[in-house]
């Protein structure tokens, strides 16, 4: 639901922005690179230090990268397959990159085994969680649920929750919690989510596979 809403309103913010960087003579495909670039430097340089407020900030300037892309590809009216392909591929390499910084920050210097865990859990199914969406998609099902946390909900929670926890740093006492409360957050959602896009992907299946049944009974019938 996030995604929906903050994605069009983030559009139609960053469009002359996206429109600038055409003029500048930027391809979409590069921005996709260079905030995928980005974020993955944010996440795996800075998280494994324990620089949770700095690292958000890059995340941040880079993770608008896959608003400006897409919108670029429409004014120049050049989207393609290929580049929706490149920017669904490197979201879950940039997803990834933020999950596993919080998962070396836990196995190192955060000294947490459990919070590795998470992190690792969150990592993992959010993976699975775009999977199963796509997956079905591809067998031809609407798979027609969202679930509980998408995509924007996992980023906007964790890289809050990461930000303000960095403010330890500057002296704000005991706001470092929010960050492991943020990580179980995203895992049960995460798991919500999984569970009812398996259940819908199930259910629609069986309804396409009794509706192709009676079809073909209805023609031999003929």
């Amino acid at each position: 639901m996030l995604n929906k809403y903050a994605r069009a309103f983030f559009t139609r913010v960053l469009t002359p922005f996206a429109a600038l960087l055409l003029r500048l003579g930027v391809s979409p495909d590069a921005v996709t690179l260079i905030g995928t670039a980005g974020v993955m430097a944010g996440a795996l340089v800075f998280f494994p230090m324990g620089e949770f407020f700095w690292g958000t900030i890059v995340i941040t300037v880079f993770v608008f990268s896959d608003l400006v892309d897409g919108n670029m590809a429409r004014q120049a009216g050049i989207s393609s397959r290929w580049g929706a392909f490149l920017d669904s591929t490197l979201d879950r390499v940039a997803d990834g990159a933020i999950f596993a910084g919080f998962a070396l920050w836990y196995a190192g210097s955060g000294d947490d085994n459990m919070l590795c865990a998470v992190a690792i859990f969150c990592l993992a199914s959010g993976q699975v969680v775009s999977y199963t969406k796509a997956r079905g998609e591809s067998i031809g099902l609407p798979v027609a649920v969202n679930g509980l946390v998408e995509r924007a909900e996992r980023l906007v929670i964790s890289l809050v929750a990461a930000g303000l926890a960095g403010l330890h740093g500057f002296g704000v006492p005991g706001i470092q919690i929010l960050l492991p409360i943020a990580l179980w957050i995203v895992a049960a959602g995460s798991l919500v989510t999984l569970i009812q896009r398996v259940v819908t992907v199930r259910r629609e299946s069986a309804e396409a596979d009794a509706a192709a049944a009676a079809q073909g009974g209805s023609e031999a019938a003929q």
